[in-house]
């Protein structure tokens, strides 16, 4: 496998890069979508709304989180997340930014 030169590039695209990479995934838009139509959320909850087993959503949960796009607190014996909503208003300045590009220029 090729060697990624990720310091190569600023901060702010790695940092976006890792949170697209992250929602690269249905089952992740899923928990972001689900965690959107709820306050907060307990793993085992998210797990009896997707066709999938709790260590795969856990597994799931971790990228998310690893990418700064959700967020978990510990109560008691249970995690409950929510979605950053920091990290969801730089995934939408970056989208805006590209647009008001799109708007200034005539592409093919």
């Amino acid at each position: 496998m090729g060697i990624s030169k990720t310091d190569e590039f600023t901060a702010t695209q790695n940092e976006i890069a890792s949170m697209m990479k992250a929602l690269a995934h249905p089952a992740r838009v899923a928990i972001v979508e689900y965690l959107l139509s709820v306050d907060t959320c307990i793993c085992g909850d998210i797990v009896e709304h997707l066709p999938l087993a709790q260590p795969t959503v856990s597994q799931h949960l971790k990228e998310l989180k690893n990418a700064g796009l959700i967020k978990g607190s510990i109560e008691g014996k249970a995690i409950c997340y929510c979605v950053d909503e920091a990290a969801i208003d730089r995934l939408q300045s970056y989208f805006n930014g590209i647009s008001r590009q799109m708007n200034q220029k005539k592409c093919c």
